[in-house]
């Protein structure tokens, strides 16, 4: 690499702490950190207190940015927690994924779609892979962490305990280069609502269900909130679905009121730790179709 090179890797991390964004050296033409291990620190400098992480360098300050990449060809990483930052990674599909698999920019689409809210206009970065970064600013008094395909397939988060590859860095000879140098936008409220942690119940899950004396519609609604409230992380949305579905038809029969149904399952889809927005969404999405399509009672 060249002299110049390395000159624009030291112009790429003095950029970024010019925004105000915390960042720290990465291996050359790598991502991982470029700083020593808990076990191979010498407890001197930033750790002479103690062992300091990636994230507690993490630096704003110019002078010592240029101690750091005069010492070496430095890609730049930004600690995004100390940043202010949430960065929504839109990666590429994984090789051993399968051809119908959509990559994460197609995925976000339709999760904005999906929220019937516009793809939201950002700062926005290519990546090494050829994915998309999204910068967002954090919210105020709300610590978010990382994520990993929770939003969905191919879109992770970067925040608290994360960080990102900066513009200007190379990985595998290929550069992270800026598309959109829109000012960074505020997290979307529905997009925090989609990621700000849930709070789970400590003791067991108690559901209030109607009792209007019809047995039938009383038992497939315990029985299917109940399904819904145990199931575990990689279900539980397309159970919220399923189980919301079996129970429309007795909200279409008038057995059970809509308002009903959907609190039972809003209480339980959350218990289950999907966000509370999702659950609104599903269960929007699922019972406006039940009810279009709902057979009339069968009778004897």
């Amino acid at each position: 690499m060249t002299h110049d090179a390395r000159y624009a890797l030291l112009s790429a991390a003095l950029d970024a702490a010019a925004r105000g964004w915390a960042v720290f050296p990465l291996r050359s033409g790598g991502k991982p950190p470029a700083l020593h291990g808990e076990m191979a620190c010498p407890r001197t400098g930033d750790c002479a207190t103690g062992h300091r992480k990636w994230e507690q360098r993490a630096t704003t300050d110019p002078d010592r940015i240029h101690r750091a990449w005069a010492a070496g060809r430095f890609n730049v990483g930004i600690a995004t927690g100390p940043s202010g930052l949430v960065v929504v990674d839109l990666d590429m599909p994984k090789q051993k994924s399968s051809t119908g698999t959509p990559g994460g920019v197609t995925a976000f689409e339709a999760l904005c779609e999906r929220a019937e809210q516009a793809v939201p206009a950002t700062y926005r970065v290519r990546t090494a892979s050829g994915g998309e970064h999204l910068y967002f600013t954090a919210p105020d008094g709300i610590r978010l962490g990382n994520t990993a395909g929770s939003l969905a397939p191919s879109i992770d988060t970067r925040a608290w305990g994360g960080y990102v590859v900066a513009p200007g860095s190379t990985v595998n000879s290929r550069a992270y280069e800026v598309i959109d140098p829109a000012p960074v936008a505020s997290l979307p409220r529905w997009l925090l609502d989609l990621l700000r942690p849930v709070e789970r119940p400590t003791g067991p899950l108690r559901l209030s269900v109607p009792k209007r004396g019809n047995r039938a519609a009383e038992t497939a609604l315990e029985r299917e909130t109940a399904l819904v409230a145990a199931t575990a992380e990689g279900g539980r949305e397309a159970q919220l679905f399923e189980s919301a579905r079996k129970v429309a038809r007795f909200v279409g029969w008038g057995d059970l009121t809509r308002d009903e149904v959907e609190e039972a399952f809003q209480r339980a889809g959350e218990a289950a730790g999907l966000p509370a927005s999702q659950c609104r969404s599903t269960l929007r999405s699922v019972l406006n179709w039940s009810l279009r399509t709902c057979r009339p009672r069968e009778t004897t």
